[in-house]
């Protein structure tokens, strides 16, 4: 099969790989759909921590947004599983330690994660093998377009859980990116009052054609009680003015992570009474996203600027928006999709 192979910083290609074989537990898909992300776009560079970190290493196969249809299953997986359409946690824990038997697989010290860490083989591919465990079913109104975006979706669905806010409360998102865009739009769905702060460099364009109002860069935000801030940027300095702006008694979510260490005041957290969360991983909120998509509640599928095949990808992590992308911040790959020849 054909597979995206990422050999070192700056240094890919597309090539042909062994096909998946379900072990015992696991299950094969064809890959129908999946979402390039900024994880993946660290890795092309060389910047991504696990690389520095030694857990995860070139060559390397990315890609942990995704859905596919079952085609083969492994020793004791139900065969009922073959031909349904499915997407998969990223995060795979060792399933005997602490954390795993408490249900936090997906801060499992020795967890795997699908095309980021502990050499599992992500989706940039035909196929890819997963365990059958990590599966979550997918019913018919959620497509290909959403179920590559449930997993971005479910980390957004979380911060804004984390946000305990609803009609009534005004809450700020840090970060019109994917995952602040995201939040947004599941803000919205619980009736928030939602306002989004970006760079002045048209950011915040596509926040304004999904129908938000409140739209402000750094400069221009006004002095108003904000009850939760999700901070979703890559900005070191943005989880500092999250806790300025945040009312006493509020909530911090920060989902956002910055290249290098950012710096909150302890003593502005106690003296305000604020409660802050950390964000890491989809996994608990994957069920609830899926169902907001089927039912409607949330529509991201505009986020979606461009689908590509697998020989653009190495062009899209370069930087390079594809000809005639939308405005939106998503790429998405359809592995069956060939490049036309000139």
């Amino acid at each position: 099969m054909r597979a995206f192979v990422l050999h070192g910083p700056g240094r890919c290609a597309v090539e042909d790989v062994s096909e998946p074989v379900a072990a015992p537990g696991e299950v094969v898909l064809d890959v129908e759909r999946a979402g390039v992300c900024g994880t993946d776009v660290e890795f092309f560079t060389g910047e991504m921590a696990y690389l520095h970190q030694g857990h995860a290493r070139y060559p390397m196969r990315i890609g942990h947004e995704w859905c596919g249809r079952v085609v083969e299953v492994g020793a004791g997986v139900d065969a009922a599983w073959v031909g349904r359409r499915a997407m998969g946690d990223t995060m795979i824990g060792d399933g005997t330690c602490h954390r795993c038997l408490r249900g936090s697989q997906h801060v499992c010290e020795q967890r795997q994660e699908v095309g980021i860490r502990g050499d599992r083989p992500g989706a940039l591919a035909e196929r890819i093998a997963v365990p059958a465990s990590s599966l979550h079913a997918l019913p018919a109104a959620v497509d290909p377009v959403l179920g590559a975006l449930v997993e971005p979706g479910g980390n957004a669905w979380r911060a804004a859980h984390a946000a305990h806010a609803g009609p009534g409360d005004r809450v700020l998102v840090l970060g019109p990116g994917t995952i602040g865009l995201l939040t947004a739009l599941f803000l919205r769905a619980a009736g928030v009052e939602v306002h989004l702060m970006g760079l002045p460099d048209g950011s915040l364009d596509v926040a304004a054609g999904l129908g938000f109002d409140h739209l402000w860069t750094e400069c221009t935000l006004p002095a108003v009680a904000f009850d939760a801030v999700v901070e979703a940027s890559n900005a070191v300095h943005l989880p500092a003015l999250a806790l300025d702006v945040v009312e006493p008694a509020g909530r911090l979510v920060y989902i956002g992570l910055a290249g290098s260490a950012s710096h909150v005041d302890t003593r502005t957290l106690a003296l305000k009474d604020v409660t802050a969360v950390g964000i890491l991983s989809a996994s608990p909120g994957l069920d609830a996203t899926i169902d907001a998509y089927a039912r409607g509640v949330v529509d991201p599928r505009p986020l979606v600027a461009a689908t590509v095949g697998l020989d653009e990808v190495g062009t899209v992590l370069a930087g390079e928006r594809p000809p005639g992308a939308g405005p939106g911040p998503k790429v998405q790959v359809d592995p069956r999709e060939r490049q036309q020849s000139p």
